[in-house]
């Protein structure tokens, strides 16, 4: 457990965005995995500034680190042959097209979890909601929303958090997460056993 390839990417990116004074935040799968949720995922996917990559690139560039393509933000961790996805404060999610949704300033709004700096709850589930209701292709957003609820116990007042954009596609998540998984309720009852 945590000795994957990607868990290897994330622990040697993380130690070097800290050495080098960089702010990050980790989202995606492995931001679930630090809020209690485990989804495997076989990339690191990174909220930084436009400067933090920049500084990245010019430090670990032919240092264990590539491009993905000549001039892309993301990366490759070629000791682990992990994909790197960075997301960049200001962008926005989903569609890529503004909304009053948007990627935060990772030094602003991160907070030190358990292993890594990750954005808020609550922030995070805008940025799904975002993600899933405006790209079709991004509908696993929408339900790593619902297993987030399930998981952390998330109420409907946690709406409240929430940008008014995002709100009600919160309400109609956390009705349909109210509902029994037959699957998840028998292994979570045999786990209490």
């Amino acid at each position: 457990m945590g000795q994957s390839s990607v868990h290897q990417a994330l622990d040697r990116l993380v130690r070097l965005l800290e050495e080098d004074g960089i702010p990050y935040a980790i989202i995606g799968a492995m931001a679930l995995n630090e809020h209690g949720y485990r989804r495997v995922t076989e990339d690191v996917v990174v909220l930084l500034t436009r400067e933090g990559l920049e500084v990245f690139k010019r430090n670990h560039l032919g240092r264990g680190y590539r491009e993905k393509f000549p001039g892309s933000k993301g990366l490759r961790d070629t000791e682990n042959n992990t994909p790197i996805d960075v997301v960049l404060s200001g962008e926005y999610p989903g569609d890529g097209k503004p909304k009053s949704v948007v990627f935060p300033d990772p030094e602003l709004e991160a907070r030190r979890g358990k292993r890594v700096r990750l954005l808020p709850l609550h922030r995070l589930v805008e940025l799904k909601l975002a993600s899933g209701m405006t790209a079709p292709h991004c509908l696993r957003d929408l339900a790593d929303v619902i297993e987030l609820i399930r998981e952390q116990g998330l109420d409907s007042g946690f709406a409240d958090r929430l940008d008014p954009m995002v709100r009600d596609k919160y309400l109609e998540l956390w009705r349909a997460a109210q509902g029994r998984d037959p699957e998840k309720f028998i292994l979570r009852q045999s786990r209490r056993l």
